[in-house]
């Protein structure tokens, strides 16, 4: 979409609204000959990580194992929508298609973690990347290190699937110091045009202080709308609570005017609690 566009109303392609990939835990469609013998040795016994030193010992200190390194890729083709030059709004085919590539990618990342006997999936990254083959296309990736409690004890997500969170090692070992544990990462997009100004109104405000309400209003409404989404997925999985929350403002070479805003967190609920309750902080005083 350029700057360009004077299309007064929406025009999207006829195409149907996506679904969710089904999740299969004997899956490894799409996985290469090399992606399996790596997750065999894996199941051998041989983890690999993008953990840290530190992160590395403190999933250690927390009960907990490194399996592996699970990844997932999704290259989606991004379908076409046009929106007019003065008109705020959503689009829809867009939103859709970023949420439904970053999905997949999960899938398969948890799928691989399945494969590994994992209990959930910590320091999940999801990034997009884009090829000069392909403008309309993106790559979606999710990769992270697995994880498996040493002692057994179940800490899946309540739908049976390996728990997945962006946390860092750090963090996760904090998180279960509180009685807390991560259920599932959860995520919002929305894509939105952002309306033109006038002409005549550009002028009017030449030289002034003066909000550009039009602006306001337009990036308020998108955020919300990806928060709520997001708000939303915690629910369905049940979780008390979204930690780690950020808030992504991408344009995706898209054009100036349109803009996906992107919601993530982890959602986490109480396990039983800590030992001994939870610790006072300890001051620390940076001497670098």
């Amino acid at each position: 979409m350029s700057d360009g566009d004077s299309i007064d109303d929406q025009i999207t392609e006829a195409e149907p609204k996506e679904t969710e990939a089904p999740y299969d835990p004997t899956a490894l469609e799409g996985v290469p000959e090399a992606g399996r013998a790596r997750l065999q040795q894996n199941r051998a016994g041989l983890f690999t990580s993008d953990l840290s030193v530190n992160e590395f010992l403190l999933i250690k200190q927390a009960g907990f194992d490194p399996v592996g390194l699970v990844v997932g890729s999704s290259i989606y083709h991004i379908g076409i929508q046009l929106a007019g030059w003065k008109r705020s709004q959503e689009l829809s085919v867009l939103s859709e298609a970023m949420y439904s590539a970053r999905q997949l990618a999960m899938t398969r990342m948890e799928e691989e973690a399945d494969q590994l006997g994992a209990d959930g999936i910590v320091g999940v990254r999801l990034d997009v990347g884009r090829y000069e083959w392909g403008q309309d296309m993106a790559e979606f990736i999710a990769i992270g290190t697995a994880i498996k409690h040493r002692e057994g004890v179940l800490h899946r997500a309540p739908s049976g699937r390996p728990f997945t969170s962006d946390l860092s090692g750090q963090d996760f070992w904090t998180l279960m110091r509180t009685g807390h544990r991560p259920v599932g990462m959860v995520m919002g997009s929305c894509v939105y045009h952002v309306a033109h100004r006038g002409m005549l109104q550009s002028m009017a405000q030449t030289g002034r202080n003066v909000e550009l309400a039009n602006y306001t209003q337009a990036l308020y409404d998108a955020r919300e709308l990806a928060m709520e989404r997001m708000q939303s997925e915690a629910q369905e999985i049940k979780a008390e609570g979204i930690v780690g929350v950020q808030l992504q403002e991408k344009s995706h070479g898209w054009g100036s005017h349109t803009i996906e805003f992107f919601a993530i967190g982890t959602g986490i609920i109480p396990t039983e609690s800590p030992d001994g309750g939870i610790e006072p902080p300890t001051p620390v005083l940076d001497l670098s």
